[in-house]
Protein backbone atom coordinates (compact mmCIF):
# COMPACT_ATOMS: atom_id res chain seq x y z
CA UNK A 1 0.00 0.00 0.00
CA UNK A 2 1.01 3.72 -0.72
CA UNK A 3 1.01 6.65 1.04
CA UNK A 4 1.71 10.16 0.47
CA UNK A 5 3.17 10.32 4.73
CA UNK A 6 4.26 6.89 6.38
CA UNK A 7 1.52 6.50 9.08
CA UNK A 8 2.75 7.51 12.84
CA UNK A 9 0.76 7.35 15.66
CA UNK A 10 1.33 10.91 16.48
CA UNK A 11 -0.27 12.16 13.38
CA UNK A 12 -3.67 10.46 14.29
CA UNK A 13 -3.38 11.81 17.84
CA UNK A 14 -2.44 15.57 16.18
CA UNK A 15 -5.40 15.03 13.80
CA UNK A 16 -7.97 14.41 15.96
CA UNK A 17 -6.32 17.30 18.48
CA UNK A 18 -6.76 19.66 15.58
CA UNK A 19 -9.85 18.76 14.45
CA UNK A 20 -11.43 19.33 18.17
CA UNK A 21 -9.37 22.77 18.49
CA UNK A 22 -10.72 23.91 14.71
CA UNK A 23 -13.97 23.59 15.74
CA UNK A 24 -14.19 24.86 19.31
CA UNK A 25 -12.38 27.76 17.73
CA UNK A 26 -14.80 28.31 15.07
CA UNK A 27 -18.08 27.96 17.67
CA UNK A 28 -16.59 30.69 19.66
CA UNK A 29 -16.21 33.21 16.96
CA UNK A 30 -19.83 32.23 15.43
CA UNK A 31 -20.44 34.10 18.87
CA UNK A 32 -23.59 32.10 19.08
CA UNK A 33 -24.24 31.10 22.92
CA UNK A 34 -24.32 27.57 23.93
CA UNK A 35 -27.45 27.61 25.63
CA UNK A 36 -28.93 29.52 22.68
CA UNK A 37 -27.98 27.17 20.14
CA UNK A 38 -31.09 25.73 20.10
CA UNK A 39 -33.38 28.63 19.64
CA UNK A 40 -33.34 28.72 15.73
CA UNK A 41 -31.98 27.32 12.77
CA UNK A 42 -30.17 30.46 12.13
CA UNK A 43 -28.75 29.83 15.69
CA UNK A 44 -27.76 26.28 15.10
CA UNK A 45 -26.62 26.83 11.75
CA UNK A 46 -24.18 29.41 12.67
CA UNK A 47 -22.97 28.26 15.96
CA UNK A 48 -22.29 24.50 15.11
CA UNK A 49 -23.46 23.48 11.36
CA UNK A 50 -20.36 26.11 10.29
CA UNK A 51 -17.99 24.42 12.54
CA UNK A 52 -18.90 20.80 11.31
CA UNK A 53 -18.33 22.19 7.55
CA UNK A 54 -15.09 23.80 8.22
CA UNK A 55 -14.19 20.36 9.68
CA UNK A 56 -14.63 18.37 7.07
CA UNK A 57 -13.14 20.33 4.32
CA UNK A 58 -9.84 20.47 6.79
CA UNK A 59 -10.23 16.37 7.49
CA UNK A 60 -10.43 15.62 4.03
CA UNK A 61 -7.59 18.18 2.91
CA UNK A 62 -5.37 16.25 5.27
CA UNK A 63 -6.51 12.74 4.21
CA UNK A 64 -5.40 13.74 0.71
CA UNK A 65 -2.58 15.36 1.80
CA UNK A 66 -1.06 12.16 3.73
CA UNK A 67 -2.73 9.68 1.03
CA UNK A 68 -4.54 7.97 3.74
CA UNK A 69 -7.87 7.43 2.19
CA UNK A 70 -8.16 4.09 1.54
CA UNK A 71 -6.68 2.80 4.47
CA UNK A 72 -8.97 5.19 6.58
CA UNK A 73 -12.06 3.80 4.86
CA UNK A 74 -11.26 0.23 4.53
CA UNK A 75 -9.89 -2.71 6.31
CA UNK A 76 -7.73 -4.70 4.86
CA UNK A 77 -10.02 -8.05 6.17
CA UNK A 78 -12.81 -7.72 6.92
CA UNK A 79 -13.47 -9.81 10.35
CA UNK A 80 -14.13 -13.36 10.22
CA UNK A 81 -17.02 -13.23 12.82
CA UNK A 82 -20.02 -11.63 11.28
CA UNK A 83 -22.48 -12.38 14.57
CA UNK A 84 -20.94 -9.21 16.10
CA UNK A 85 -22.98 -6.97 13.88
CA UNK A 86 -25.68 -7.95 15.85
CA UNK A 87 -24.60 -4.90 18.47
CA UNK A 88 -24.64 -1.78 15.55
CA UNK A 89 -27.91 -3.47 14.37
CA UNK A 90 -29.66 -3.07 17.37
CA UNK A 91 -28.41 0.48 17.81
CA UNK A 92 -30.12 1.06 14.69
CA UNK A 93 -33.48 -0.28 16.03
CA UNK A 94 -32.88 2.22 18.88
CA UNK A 95 -32.31 5.18 16.25
CA UNK A 96 -35.09 4.18 14.42
CA UNK A 97 -37.41 4.53 17.42
CA UNK A 98 -36.24 7.51 18.31
CA UNK A 99 -37.18 9.43 14.55
CA UNK A 100 -40.06 7.54 15.29
CA UNK A 101 -41.15 9.04 18.46
CA UNK A 102 -39.91 12.71 17.76
CA UNK A 103 -42.29 15.20 17.58
CA UNK A 104 -41.72 16.51 14.31
CA UNK A 105 -44.63 19.22 14.51
CA UNK A 106 -42.05 20.97 16.70
CA UNK A 107 -39.56 21.48 13.83
CA UNK A 108 -39.90 24.17 11.05
CA UNK A 109 -38.00 24.35 7.93
CA UNK A 110 -35.19 26.58 8.85
CA UNK A 111 -34.21 24.26 11.71
CA UNK A 112 -34.63 21.33 10.25
CA UNK A 113 -32.61 22.24 7.42
CA UNK A 114 -29.58 23.10 9.96
CA UNK A 115 -30.09 19.99 12.05
CA UNK A 116 -29.14 18.12 8.59
CA UNK A 117 -26.18 19.97 8.40
CA UNK A 118 -25.28 18.28 12.20
CA UNK A 119 -25.18 15.07 10.42
CA UNK A 120 -22.01 15.97 8.77
CA UNK A 121 -20.72 14.86 12.42
CA UNK A 122 -20.68 11.24 11.18
CA UNK A 123 -18.32 12.18 8.43
CA UNK A 124 -15.64 14.26 10.69
CA UNK A 125 -15.33 12.46 13.78
CA UNK A 126 -15.09 9.08 12.01
CA UNK A 127 -13.11 10.06 9.53
CA UNK A 128 -10.84 11.13 12.92
CA UNK A 129 -11.44 8.86 15.47
CA UNK A 130 -12.00 5.40 13.26
CA UNK A 131 -10.25 6.85 10.28
CA UNK A 132 -6.80 8.26 10.51
CA UNK A 133 -6.68 7.74 14.24
CA UNK A 134 -6.47 4.35 13.18
CA UNK A 135 -4.55 4.06 10.56
CA UNK A 136 -1.75 5.35 12.93
CA UNK A 137 -2.69 3.40 15.13
CA UNK A 138 -2.03 0.28 12.78
CA UNK A 139 1.20 1.67 12.51
CA UNK A 140 2.76 0.48 15.38
CA UNK A 141 -0.28 -1.26 17.68
CA UNK A 142 -2.14 -4.74 17.75
CA UNK A 143 -5.23 -4.60 17.27
CA UNK A 144 -6.85 -4.69 20.89
CA UNK A 145 -4.72 -1.52 21.43
CA UNK A 146 -6.24 0.17 18.34
CA UNK A 147 -10.09 -0.45 18.99
CA UNK A 148 -9.46 0.75 23.02
CA UNK A 149 -7.47 3.73 22.09
CA UNK A 150 -9.60 5.06 18.95
CA UNK A 151 -12.80 4.58 21.57
CA UNK A 152 -11.55 6.13 24.31
CA UNK A 153 -10.11 9.05 22.06
CA UNK A 154 -13.61 9.12 20.82
CA UNK A 155 -15.05 9.34 23.93
CA UNK A 156 -12.52 11.67 25.25
CA UNK A 157 -13.32 14.24 22.62
CA UNK A 158 -16.75 14.63 24.34
CA UNK A 159 -14.84 16.06 27.54
CA UNK A 160 -14.74 19.55 25.18
CA UNK A 161 -18.50 20.11 26.41
CA UNK A 162 -17.20 20.87 29.64
CA UNK A 163 -16.20 24.06 28.21
CA UNK A 164 -19.98 24.71 26.94
CA UNK A 165 -20.71 24.78 30.61
CA UNK A 166 -22.03 21.05 30.51
CA UNK A 167 -22.12 19.66 34.43
CA UNK A 168 -18.80 17.34 35.20
CA UNK A 169 -20.94 14.00 36.16
CA UNK A 170 -23.00 14.33 32.75
CA UNK A 171 -19.62 14.71 30.85
CA UNK A 172 -18.27 11.87 32.28
CA UNK A 173 -21.17 10.04 31.90
CA UNK A 174 -20.87 10.96 28.09
CA UNK A 175 -17.52 9.93 27.82
CA UNK A 176 -18.29 6.97 28.66
CA UNK A 177 -21.09 6.45 26.30
CA UNK A 178 -19.20 7.28 23.95
CA UNK A 179 -16.77 4.94 24.32
CA UNK A 180 -19.08 2.54 24.29
CA UNK A 181 -21.04 3.89 20.61
CA UNK A 182 -17.42 4.21 19.69
CA UNK A 183 -17.01 0.56 20.32
CA UNK A 184 -19.81 -0.58 18.28
CA UNK A 185 -19.34 1.45 15.41
CA UNK A 186 -15.31 -0.08 15.57
CA UNK A 187 -17.46 -3.66 15.35
CA UNK A 188 -19.10 -2.19 11.94
CA UNK A 189 -16.12 -1.01 10.88
CA UNK A 190 -14.35 -4.48 11.13
CA UNK A 191 -17.11 -6.18 10.24
CA UNK A 192 -18.58 -4.19 7.03
CA UNK A 193 -15.20 -4.20 5.81
CA UNK A 194 -15.42 -0.23 5.72
CA UNK A 195 -15.88 3.18 7.31
CA UNK A 196 -18.89 4.13 5.48
CA UNK A 197 -21.74 2.42 7.33
CA UNK A 198 -20.18 3.56 10.41
CA UNK A 199 -20.50 7.02 9.17
CA UNK A 200 -23.95 6.68 8.31
CA UNK A 201 -25.11 5.09 11.32
CA UNK A 202 -23.03 8.06 13.82
CA UNK A 203 -24.65 10.52 11.58
CA UNK A 204 -28.31 9.31 11.78
CA UNK A 205 -27.74 8.34 15.74
CA UNK A 206 -26.24 11.67 16.52
CA UNK A 207 -29.68 13.60 14.87
CA UNK A 208 -31.82 11.13 16.22
CA UNK A 209 -30.80 12.21 19.49
CA UNK A 210 -30.92 15.43 19.29
CA UNK A 211 -34.29 15.36 17.20
CA UNK A 212 -36.20 14.16 20.37
CA UNK A 213 -35.19 16.86 22.11
CA UNK A 214 -37.11 18.95 20.17
CA UNK A 215 -40.78 19.12 21.53
CA UNK A 216 -42.54 16.71 22.96
CA UNK A 217 -40.65 13.07 21.81
CA UNK A 218 -42.82 9.96 22.52
CA UNK A 219 -42.28 7.25 24.89
CA UNK A 220 -40.75 5.04 22.19
CA UNK A 221 -38.25 7.61 22.03
CA UNK A 222 -35.29 8.08 24.75
CA UNK A 223 -34.14 4.77 25.51
CA UNK A 224 -30.83 5.51 26.98
CA UNK A 225 -30.78 2.34 29.15
CA UNK A 226 -31.42 -0.01 26.45
CA UNK A 227 -28.43 2.32 24.82
CA UNK A 228 -26.12 1.28 27.60
CA UNK A 229 -26.73 -2.32 27.59
CA UNK A 230 -26.20 -2.70 23.87
CA UNK A 231 -23.18 -0.90 24.53
CA UNK A 232 -21.90 -3.39 27.08
CA UNK A 233 -22.95 -6.26 25.05
CA UNK A 234 -20.22 -4.48 22.27
CA UNK A 235 -17.58 -4.84 25.64
CA UNK A 236 -17.99 -8.28 24.69
CA UNK A 237 -18.58 -9.10 20.99
CA UNK A 238 -15.59 -6.89 20.13
CA UNK A 239 -13.53 -9.64 20.99
CA UNK A 240 -14.48 -11.86 18.29
CA UNK A 241 -13.87 -8.69 15.46
CA UNK A 242 -10.43 -8.37 17.86
CA UNK A 243 -9.35 -11.94 17.16
CA UNK A 244 -7.29 -13.00 14.28
CA UNK A 245 -6.76 -9.68 12.93
CA UNK A 246 -4.62 -9.02 10.12
CA UNK A 247 -5.00 -4.77 9.85
CA UNK A 248 -1.48 -4.22 10.77
CA UNK A 249 0.14 -2.05 8.40
CA UNK A 250 3.27 -3.16 6.43
CA UNK A 251 5.85 0.17 6.30
CA UNK A 252 5.49 1.64 2.67
CA UNK A 253 8.90 2.07 0.80
CA UNK A 254 8.25 5.19 -0.96
CA UNK A 255 6.33 6.87 1.47
CA UNK A 256 7.56 9.76 2.90
CA UNK A 257 8.62 10.13 6.59
CA UNK A 258 6.49 11.76 9.14
CA UNK A 259 8.32 14.61 10.09
CA UNK A 260 7.30 17.06 13.14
Amino acid sequence: MQYRVRPAVWIGFAAVVGYVLLVALVQRLSGVPYPELGDSGSNLFLGVGVSLVVGAIALAVLTTALGWWRPALHEQHRAAHRWPLVVPLLLTVLMVLNLVGTDWGAYDVGFFAASLVLMLVGFTEEIATRGLLVVALRSRLGEGWVWFLSSLTFGLIHLANLFNGQALGQTLFQVFSAFLFGTALYILRRVSGTLVWAMVLHALWDFSVFAVGRGDASPLANQGGLELVVGLIGLVAVAWVIRGARERLAPAVDAQPARV
